[in-house]
């Protein structure tokens, strides 16, 4: 069963406004059984979204349609549905009933423009929006759906929740799609084909392997389809297996979870804790450690040390090795993952030091020179990472880096 999503707003064209809708709606589809063949957006044109549903109706069973709904004048999906579909727009009783009770509720007058919210295509069947003024519509032509809903994200939420969604299961016979995904960090995408391939290649036809990179992560995903979704289920878990044991060290978790959320489930299962020594990324790791709800049964905090005065201070860095090696070296990240473990009292520590750039680097330490040491108390592990030269992307593959690196020490101190 194929979808397409159609997104009408020029507000989205010109990146005033990022389309969040069409990503929520295509994991709520999926997770039902609808696969959505493309997702289009387009223009407040009456002509282009004319073009937009005969073109999308020649590909896709089920048509989704967000945006253009409100009362002004720019807003025309409306009247461009009721011409697609030659038919006039009426008055829907209960819609105009909806918009007088949400103006009574708010104690607002009812304008003339309000109630022409209640005005639909005579082909539609009103999805009540109880969340706004503008109804959604349901439409069956010619063996294709069409769900018109407003851009309002939360309104458009509500509305597939409690209706679009429920209707759509109970009209069409569904398949059953099963996706596993396996987070992998530290190998690149091209190294890790070339390790599964003979897996990948023995695939059947009804299971797909998709690789998402992102930052020296990739997400390996498996989907399957088909109508037995126990025995679909078996097959992917099955190859799945083999993938995880083909992997090794960079595999991380079979959960569509991000890496640092990962670090911290694994870390929280075994009763550790951990702190952190940052420079270059200037708290940025710490950052996706507490953005998670119950970091702090792992996380217990740590420093943003910048300075030498903070490095000798707060970490206990010695000032010879600082006027010795400089920050950016392999002896004082030791030092400053020694300190972490000494002052923090974690079981386990991360410290980073580098040249984040755009300037302050040298020709023995270039901009994106980086040391990141990983330490538990029984071992460490050190090492030296060259990125490139822009500043953002430093802090963020530092920060990948250094939870790549703790992920292989704690497999490590498992054995």
């Amino acid at each position: 069963m194929l979808a397409e999503i159609i997104t009408i707003g020029d507000e989205i064209l010109i990146g005033q406004i990022v389309d969040t809708n069409s990503a929520w709606m295509a994991t709520e589809l999926n997770k039902i059984g609808v696969r959505v063949k493309q997702i289009s957006s387009i223009s407040d044109d009456k002509d282009h979204i004319l073009k937009a549903l005969a073109e999308a109706a020649n590909r896709a069973n089920v048509i989704f349609i967000t945006g253009g709904l409100g009362p002004t004048k720019d807003d025309i999906t409306k009247k461009t549905l009721a011409e697609y579909f030659g038919v006039e727009l009426v008055e829907n009783r209960e819609a105009l009933a909806n918009v007088e009770r949400i103006f009574a509720k708010y104690n607002r007058p009812l304008l003339e423009v309000n109630k022409q919210q209640a005005l639909v295509p005579a082909n539609c069947e009103v999805v009540l929006n109880e969340n706004g003024t503008a109804p959604g519509m349901w439409f069956n032509h010619n063996g294709v759906i069409y769900v018109s809903m407003p851009g309002v994200p939360f309104e458009m939420m509500y509305m597939m929740d409690e209706q679009v969604l429920p209707k759509i299961k109970a009209t069409l016979k569904l398949p059953s799609i099963i996706h596993k995904t396996l987070l992998t960090v530290g190998e690149g995408e091209s190294f890790l084909a070339e390790r599964i391939a003979d897996i990948e290649n023995a695939l059947p036809s009804y299971i797909k392997l998709a690789y998402l990179p992102k930052l020296g992560q990739v997400r390996l995903r498996l989907s399957a389809f088909g109508n037995d979704e126990a025995a679909l289920q078996k097959e992917v878990d099955a190859f799945a297996a083999r993938l995880i044991e083909r992997i090794g060290s960079p595999f991380v978790i079979d959960q569509d979870i991000p890496l640092e959320k990962a670090i911290l489930d694994r870390m929280e299962a075994s009763g550790l804790t951990l702190s952190v020594a940052e420079s270059c990324t200037g708290g940025y790791l710490s950052h996706l450690f507490t953005q998670h709800p119950g970091s702090s049964h792992v996380f217990l905090g740590g420093a943003v040390s910048y300075s030498y005065e903070l490095k000798e201070s707060i970490l206990g860095v010695k000032n010879e090795t600082l006027w010795q090696h400089g920050a950016v070296s392999e002896e004082t990240v030791k030092e400053m993952v020694e300190g972490a473990l000494l002052n923090f009292k974690s079981d386990l520590a991360v410290a980073i030091t580098g040249v984040a750039g755009p300037g302050g680097g040298t020709e023995d330490k270039p901009v994106g020179t980086v040391w990141i040491a990983v330490a538990a108390k029984e071992k460490s592990l050190i090492k030296k990472h060259t990125f490139g030269s822009k500043r953002r992307q430093n802090i963020e593959r530092s920060a990948v880096m250094a939870l790549s690196m703790l992920n292989t020490l704690l497999t490590e101190i498992k054995k």
